[in-house]
Order: structure tokens, then C-alpha cells, then sequence
């Protein structure tokens, strides 16, 4: 399962890795409890269509304070004892309903012949079954390991049901152009594709500590792991306590520089210096793919330039842990910043605020005052970036399939750098549909890092990346 290789490695098999790469951490089978599990009638599942609207509503607009690195990592290490792994169970339970229904709002806001586009419809029933098998265990509770088994094979199912939400969203989004405005579209999409970062990651943090709990009889023999040193200590569910980018970096590049040996003949060189030992605490996966999509446009850039022999400059900057400055409120007062669980305030990251929903503050909060951050810089002698092109790089494009690759295989008409998220042999792919750079970015920014780009252009292009660690984790 691809939740348990992820707790193995940071930096594992670059093919294996990809399976998942457009939604995180995608498992590529289905848990398998050895308790049968809460099963959803027919009925029940088509409730909220015609008769619970009110309840969807309410939980969409209830407020909820934005989630923190602390509460992904409160539980503790795993294995977990029991009273931890139902708190766990329970702490997921109390924050998905909201998130879940607040989206099953979102999509009823569109137009309504783009919610009738039977993509859109698709994503919007997956949504309104995943709330229906999620709220008769909210409402009463996981209070028993047989119950705690069955909730994650349901929560399982959840995460495997979306796996191709963003693929499916831009066919539906690109068969509807006509008909709704490309700006908000890419409003909405940006809005949709953030909350679906931190859904998704709530819901796979406790997958990764239920597995991590479970004594080896307890756990399927299909997901076993047959190496015993494979599971570091310095995981804490998906979030590795000791990531290096660097290592990431050369697995990235690894598996970039297959694909262009494939389309091109060559492989680009890269060098990595600065600072290649620093760590801090992230989640791998996140890293993996922002820093591959950065890396295939670098590649692509030096070699379609005619350049290739120039090598690709990766620079790691450590930022020094610094004490936390004063805040202001929104009245201009200075106050003390708040390190509780109460506060309401993103780190270096604002969103506008989606009315009648609760998907302001789609953006994780660093949980310590100084928290450390690493800065990556990618420099290359591609040309650069076309003036005309610069402006709309952080644009969802809705318009780089062409009809025939629309009608035709999922992957067949792509270019080969771009079968990197496709690997799984479905439609898991986002290649082609413009969306890697503010994917990228979507990832950065929730955990209150940033992407900025300098062209030169006829020269070269400078990516910094950003990544606002942890801190600090015991």
C-alpha cells in the first residue's frame, strides 16, 4: 500500500512513488479490515441529494479554526496505545464532516450546466457518499479498536474515492468552457484543490498511524512490509521529523532525467550545493512533488534552448531559527502572537474567503515560533520565460489537451516528461493540463512556504521554493 512505502522512505523507488503523485499519498489497494464494515444503504447515500440539505449546509458554514502542524503531530509517535489511536480516530472524525460538506457546497454553487457535466456530477456524488459513510460514526463515536479497524477501512475507501478528483475536475471544467468564465473557474479550482490538500492529509495522517500501530498479524499480508529496518523512527504518520531535500532532489532528478533520456536522448546534469545536510520536518510527498514538476521544466527548458550541457544549479538555504516577532490585528494594533490552539492566523499565507463556506484559512499553521525554513533555489539556462507567458504561469489552463486527446487514450498523446503522474495506469494524471506550477505552489503556500520565479529571459529562469518546517519535534 502506498501509505505504508511512504512511511518507509523519503526518497523510495521514483516509479512506485508517482502512483500517488497527483493527490499526495494514494493508496494503490483498498484496506482490508479484518472486521466487516459499516456498510451504507442506498437510501442513506441518497439522502443528502433530496432531503438533508439543511445538515450539509450546517456543516459547510460551521466555523472551525485552522489546522495545525501540532495537531497532526499531538497524538505522538506510533505505535500508538489505544486511548491515542481512538483520539486520533475521534480528532479526524471532528474535522472531515465540515471540510466534506463545505466543498458538497462549493460545487452546488457553480452553474448549474457545469454541475450537470457528468464529471463535475461525478466528483459531487463521490463527496456526498464519502459524508454519508462518515457521519453515522461521527455521531456516535469510535470508543473500540473493532470500531477504530472499521473506520479506517472506511476512511481508506474515502481517500481511494478521490483519488482522481483533479483530473476528472479539469476534463468536466474543460468540456464547460463556454460556459463559465475562466477566472473563476480558476478561483474556484484554486480554493477546491487547497481544501482538498488538507482533507486528504487529515484523513491519510491517521491511515499512517493506524498501520504503524498495528502488530504484524493484525496487518494484511498483501501490505506487510518484508524489510524490518524500512520503517524509520523519524516518522510521525506522513510527516518526516528528518526530511532532507537534498535527498529528495537527486531521487527527483533520478527519475526527471529517465524521462528525458526517453524523449530527448540526453540527461541534463545538476549540482547541488549550499547547504545539502539540512533537515527539517515536512511531509515528503509534498516535497516530492513540487520539487519534481520544478525540476521537469528546468530539464525541458536547457534542452529545448539547446543548452543541455549546461548544468541545472540546486542551492539548499537553511533560514536560522529566529524568535517570533509581534503581530498586528486587523485594527493595526501590536499584540503578542499567539501559540495556542485558539489562534486564527496563517503563517506568510492569506487566502480570500470563500462566502458560506468555511475554507478561509486553507492554509496549515506552523505550530512553533520558530519554526525553521528552507529555501531551494532552482537555476537554469533555458531561455528563460516568454514575456507574454510570465503573467499566466500560476493559471489553471484549461486548454492543453486537444479534442483528439480528450477522445482518445489517457496517456497516449502526451509527451513523455509529462507521463510522470501517470504512471499508475489510470486517470491519475495532471500532465498536460497546465496545473503543475500552482499545484505546486497550492502545496507550498498551505504550509505557509511560497514559490517565486525570476526570468531572465534569453538567459535563464530562477525558481525559489520555500518550505516553512515544523520546527523543532521532539
Amino acid at each position: 500500500m502506498a501509505i505504508v512505502r511512504a512511511l518507509q522512505t523519503s526518497s523510495g523507488g521514483a516509479r512506485s512513488r508517482y502512483t500517488y503523485l497527483s493527490s499526495t499519498i494514494l493508496p494503490t489497494r483498498r484496506f482490508v479490515s479484518s472486521s466487516p464494515p459499516l456498510r451504507q444503504t442506498t437510501s442513506s447515500r441518497h439522502a443528502f441529494a433530496y432531503g438533508a440539505n439543511d445538515e450539509v449546509a450546517r456543516l459547510a458554514a460551521s466555523r472551525r479554526r485552522p489546522l495545525t502542524l501540532a495537531d497532526l503531530l499531538k497524538h505522538g509517535r506510533p505505535p500508538l496505545c489505544k486511548e491515542d489511536l481512538l483520539a486520533s480516530a475521534n480528532f479526524t472524525l471532528s474535522l472531515l464532516p465540515a471540510r466534506l460538506a463545505s466543498r458538497i457546497e462549493a460545487l452546488r454553487n457553480l452553474p448549474f450546466i457545469v454541475v450537470s457535466n457528468p464529471h463535475v456530477s461525478k466528483i459531487y456524488n463521490n463527496y456526498l457518499h464519502s459524508l454519508s459513510t462518515l457521519l453515522p460514526y461521527q455521531q456516535r463515536q469510535v470508543t473500540t479498536l473493532e470500531e477504530e479497524n472499521q473506520f479506517a477501512e472506511v476512511l481508506a475507501d474515502l481517500v481511494h474515492t478521490h483519488t482522481n478528483t483533479i483530473p476528472i475536475l479539469a476534463r468536466g471544467f474543460l468540456e464547460c468552457r463556454r460556459y463559465i468564465d475562466p477566472v473563476e473557474v480558476t478561483r474556484f479550482l484554486d480554493t477546491h484543490l487547497r481544501a482538498r490538500i488538507g482533507t486528504r492529509l487529515i484523513a491519510e495522517q491517521h491511515l499512517a498511524l493506524h498501520f504503524a500501530s498495528q502488530p504484524v498479524s493484525a496487518v494484511p499480508v498483501e501490505q506487510r512490509d518484508t524489510n524490518k529496518d524500512a520503517a524509520p523512527s523519524n516518522y510521525i504518520g506522513v510527516i518526516d521529523t528528518a526530511l532532507q531535500p537534498s535527498r529528495i532532489v537527486k531521487s527527483c532528478e533520478d527519475f526527471v532525467g529517465e524521462i528525458c533520456e526517453l524523449k530527448y536522448g540526453v540527461r541534463p546534469r545538476l549540482r547541488i550545493g549550499g547547504q545539502p545536510d539540512a533537515s527539517f520536518a515536512h511531509v515528503p510527498v509534498h516535497v516530492e512533488y513540487i520539487l519534481t514538476e520544478l525540476l521537469k521544466n528546468a530539464f525541458r527548458a536547457v534542452i529545448e534552448s539547446g543548452n543541455g550541457s549546461e548544468p541545472i544549479e540546486v542551492t539548499i538555504a537553511a533560514a536560522p531559527d529566529v524568535p517570533a516577532n509581534p503581530v498586528h490585528d486587523v485594527s493595526g494594533k501590536k499584540g503578542k502572537r499567539s501559540h495556542g490552539p485558539q489562534s486564527h492566523s496563517d503563517v506568510g499565507f492569506q487566502m480570500d474567503t470563500v462566502v458560506g463556506t468555511a475554507d478561509a484559512n486553507e492554509s496549515i499553521k506552523c505550530w512553533t515560533p520558530s519554526s525553521q525554513s528552507i529555501t531551494i533555489r532552482i537555476r537554469d539556462r533555458g531561455g528563460g520565460i516568454p514575456p507574454e507567458v510570465l503573467p499566466n504561469i500560476w493559471s489553471y489552463s484549461f486548454t492543453t489537451f486537444s479534442d483528439y486527446e480528450m477522445n482518445g487514450s489517457e496517456n497516449g498523446s502526451m509527451d513523455a516528461l509529462n507521463t510522470i503522474a501517470s504512471s499508475g495506469g489510470h486517470l491519475s494524471s495532471i500532465a498536460g493540463l497546465g496545473y503543475g506550477l500552482p499545484l505546486s505552489r497550492a502545496y507550498a503556500e498551505y504550509f505557509g512556504g511560497s514559490i517565486a520565479v525570476q526570468s531572465l529571459w534569453g538567459w535563464g529562469t530562477d525558481v525559489y521554493l520555500t518550505l516553512q518546517g515544523v520546527g523543532k519535534v521532539a
